[in-house]
């Protein structure tokens, strides 16, 4: 059993490999946060809990105990309105436009498994034993509101996951004006939050900072998870790093706006909460009806970030993602974006898959301008049919001959999107998104259609199934590039026109769930302008995302080590791209290109036929070495060696599972003269075994290559880069320099 009731205590115990999590009943039915963090048994768990006495202005709504206030309270989910002056979890407001809410302990139950959440994505089990869950039912009676707060623990990962479901049992109507997903109540504050933000072609760069008094937090207003903030958050104990101290990650399962923050009070306690944005959102809740949060979860280190970072990707990769390619190697591709933008031909594409397939590349990726009359951005989203001008034979003609070069074909698609200038916004000009009386603001020159409803939904599935039964596709690439603006939707009410935006991301995921679910055999990614929509409700429906538009190698060493933090290596999409590179305009060497591409879903963005013959076997032998490494990069687990944000230098290491192999990247930005020697120590091998160097031939201990390193070569010039790999070796075998 992973979750455990003492009915005398009325303490739940929840426990996962190395985690205890603990929530105790009080005599007044409220339900108090106790304790999250290394596992501890069972015994005097009623005494972790404290309470204090405070000033007249932390009221108790007990008067024969003075010590109970709701606002010094830890609690588990806290209300607003009736002596908590903290950040609440949820709020309501009554038909008599009150807000204050009381909901106190009805029932609960435990069972093996873990239940789907309807309409929205989620962590899953494969078998019932994989994970146990609490459903703890709170109800207000004033307000007939019931409140089932869910647990589940996974039993061999240090992970639990929360969500709440509201449930209108009164007769009248009510606004739920905020219902996050999970709140935790720490007993001090003494921690640092960490975060990832960023802008377009600057994704999840990695951020620090003490707790300090009051509000602090991150939020997306977009529509979106965004570019510039990832719905995830962490609290470290101070001097926490990579491989030592407590660590606190809390990640939301959403694609929307979202909102995760801390408070600092008073007395120096922090609350920790992450959920659906409140901001320009409520929800009417008619009687008899129900609104589900998305899910929270929840990952607990005592070995620091690495260790929270590797329960996050196991998790997602394998309990997250989801269909045939979840345990299925990716294939190396070309995409002719960067090598021709919009303007190609059948001819100029199957040159560049040809050369593709000679270096022994396998899939080959259309981009944008396939469709309608998309000579440049400026129209045609929505016109999901071909344009004859660039391909006068069709799809399924480009793709028979990019077939026959043994090269698999894919299509990217922005479907959430419509032109102005387009048949389809010709025809329904109300399907997108608008405010009746206001301009309708656009971002590179498109508005954004309205998936709130149910037609248009219904008609833009339609259209993407009919091109994906057209052609032999296997892959996909699901773009959206821009944020909403004028949220409002032509078919919902007045009192419902604050759901549009929600009520948008639960149309979308309904869509992926049909178009997933009808091409089972085909590999869909994810891009919003590249990294604007990486997140973990995209990952249920697609098991990989294009993690930035900005394919600089020396860009990329933050934006995928920032990306780390949370997410599995099978799920980037990384590219060698042109130089001067299009977005920073920086030379780097093909060698550093490859090096910082392989450490993902390997792939190339330019001209390959403008391969030189020397540049030809260089990529070549990059394609073979992947084909070699791939297996271990997609399903290994990743150290960080050095971070990029930090200095000059960044270095990671690939363990498999069973640490028979590694493989380790290092990168050096800028050459100093005079510098010192250093060893890069590895991580995770078997220090008992030795490792064969691959490349060098020689034999090292695990133990020698962890704990005194493996010396760095002297490197000429800057943007430098190395890869070593490793093979474990019999067990006794002579280790030498």
């Amino acid at each position: 059993m992973s979750i455990f009731y003492d009915t005398k205590e009325r303490i739940f115990h929840l426990q996962s490999k190395e985690t205890s999590y603990i929530i105790q009943l009080l005599h007044t039915g409220i339900p108090a946060h106790v304790y999250w963090g290394r596992k501890i048994r069972s015994g005097g768990l009623s005494t972790i809990l404290q309470r204090a006495e405070r000033c007249s202005f932390s009221p108790s709504p007990f008067p024969e105990d003075m010590t109970l206030s709701y606002d010094t309270l830890a609690q588990e989910y806290p209300a607003y309105g009736v002596g908590d002056f903290r950040h609440p979890a949820y709020q309501i407001q009554a038909e008599n436009g009150t807000t204050a809410s009381e909901a106190i302990y009805d029932k609960h139950r435990i069972y093996k498994g873990k239940p789907s959440l309807e309409g929205l994505p989620a962590t899953y089990t494969e078998h019932e034993d994989e994970a146990e869950t609490l459903e703890l039912e709170l109800l207000d009676t004033v307000a007939g509101l019931r409140i089932i707060l869910s647990y589940t623990v996974f039993g061999e990962l240090n992970a639990i996951t929360r969500s709440v479901r509201f449930v209108n049992e009164g007769i009248n109507s009510l606004k739920l004006l905020r219902g996050l997903s999970m709140s935790v109540d720490f007993r001090d504050s003494n921690y640092d939050l960490l975060h990832l933000s960023g802008s377009w072609a600057r994704e999840r760069y990695v951020e620090r900072r003490a707790l300090a008094s009051g509000m602090q937090g991150v939020e997306s207003r977009r529509g979106s998870s965004s570019h510039a903030q990832n719905p995830f958050i962490a609290l470290l104990s101070k001097g926490a790093d990579e491989d030592h101290g407590d660590v606190y990650g809390v990640s939301l399962v959403y694609s929307g706006g979202f909102s995760a923050q801390v408070e600092v009070e008073p007395y120096k306690t922090a609350r920790l909460s992450i959920g659906i944005n409140p901001f320009d959102f409520n929800w009417l809740l008619e009687a008899g009806q129900s609104f589900q949060t998305p899910e929270a979860v929840m990952v607990f280190s005592a070995a620091g970030i690495g260790a929270m970072s590797r329960t996050y990707h196991k998790l997602y990769r394998t309990r997250l993602c989801r269909g045939s390619f979840r345990d299925q190697t990716r294939p190396v591709l070309v995409n002719n974006w960067e090598a021709t933008y919009f303007d190609f031909n059948a001819e100029k594409i199957e040159d560049i898959a040809r050369a593709g397939s000679e270096l022994g590349m396998e899939l080959f990726v259309l981009d944008d301008g396939w469709f309608g009359h998309r000579d440049d951005d400026r129209s045609s989203l929505g016109d999901w049919f071909v344009d004859a001008k660039k391909l006068p034979a069709g799809l399924e003609d480009l793709a028979r001959r990019v077939n026959e070069l043994d090269m698999q074909f894919g299509l990217w698609f922005e479907p959430e999107m419509i032109s102005p200038d387009s048949e389809l916004y010709r025809q329904h000009p109300d399907w997108c998104l608008h405010v009746p009386g206001r301009r309708r603001t656009e971002a590179r020159m498109q508005l954004v259609l309205d998936f709130s409803r149910a037609d248009v939904c219904q008609a833009i599935g339609d259209r993407i199934a009919d091109v994906l039964r057209s052609a032999p596709i296997s892959y996909v690439k699901w773009d959206m590039n821009r944020n909403m603006t004028e949220i409002g939707s032509a078919l919902l009410p007045a009192e419902r026109q604050r759901e549009t935006a929600h009520r948008y991301i639960l149309g979308l995921y309904g869509v992926l769930e049909r178009i997933t679910s009808e091409f089972p055999n085909v590999l869909f990614e994810s891009c919003s302008g590249g990294g604007g929509r990486f997140d973990p409700g995209m990952l249920y429906y697609m098991p990989q995302t294009w993690t930035s538009d900005n394919t600089d190698a020396i860009s990329r060493l933050k934006i995928q080590y920032g990306t780390s933090i949370v997410y599995p290596l099978s799920s980037m999409g990384s590219h060698v791209s042109a130089v001067p590179n299009h977005q920073v305009h920086r030379n780097t060497s093909l060698e550093l290109r490859g090096h910082v591409a392989m450490s993902g879903n390997f792939g190339y963005e330019l001209d390959l036929t403008k391969f030189s013959d020397a540049e030809k076997e260089t990529v070549k032998e990059q394609v073979a070495l992947y084909k070699e490494l791939r297996t271990l990069v997609q399903f290994g687990e990743q150290y960080r060696l050095r971070s990029p944000f930090e200095g000059n230098e960044t270095a990671w290491l690939i363990v498999a599972e069973d640490k028979s192999e590694a493989v380790v990247v290092y990168a050096r930005v800028l050459a100093e003269p005079n510098d010192s020697l250093y060893h890069l120590r590895l991580k995770g091998l078997d220090p008992e075994a030795d490792y064969e160097w691959i490349e060098g031939g020689g034999i090292y201990g695990g133990d020698h290559l962890m704990y005194a390193g493996l010396p760095l070569p002297d490197l000429h010039g800057d943007f430098q880069s190395i890869l070593w790999r490793f093979k474990k070796v019999s067990d006794g075998a002579a280790a030498k320099l």
